[in-house]
Parts: C-alpha cells; sequence; structure tokens
C-alpha cells in the first residue's frame, strides 16, 4: 500500500488518532466514514480525502446529476 512507501501504516494512524485500527481500516475500505479518519490517511499520503475517496465527496449536484434524480416535482 502507499502509506508503506511513505513510512505509514493504518495502525500508526490509528495510535496518533487514539482510535481502534479497526475503525481505521473500516475507513479505508469504505465501510464507515470518519472525516478525521479520512483526514489522518490522506495527510500521510500528501493529498487531499477528495482526491482520495472522490465518491464520498461528491457535491449533492453532481449526485443528482449521476443518478439522475431532481428536486423539481413535475408539472402535470
Amino acid at each position: 500500500m502507499r502509506l508503506r512507501l511513505r513510512g505509514s501504516s493504518l495502525a500508526e494512524i490509528a495510535r496518533e488518532l487514539a482510535v481502534a485500527r479497526t475503525s481505521v481500516t473500516a475507513v479505508c475500505q469504505g465501510g464507515h466514514r470518519s472525516r478525521r479518519i479520512e483526514a489522518a490517511i490522506a495527510a500521510k499520503l500528501g493529498v487531499t480525502p477528495e482526491q482520495l475517496w472522490p465518491a464520498r465527496y461528491r457535491s449533492p449536484a453532481v449526485e443528482r446529476v449521476l443518478t439522475g434524480s431532481s428536486r423539481r416535482k413535475a408539472v402535470s
């Protein structure tokens, strides 16, 4: 993984944030969301959380376009 190449690990991030390793792993694998953990992982890699997980950070407007849903009611 890229963290190892940067001299870090998920376990190290867990220790630094005082959270369980399983929490960091779950966030990394997409099972859970934690902006704090996502930010820590991204910082270790020298990128933003948005760059690592673009789907997690889509704006509501982009999401509506991609899913084809709209807030407007149909006029009959």
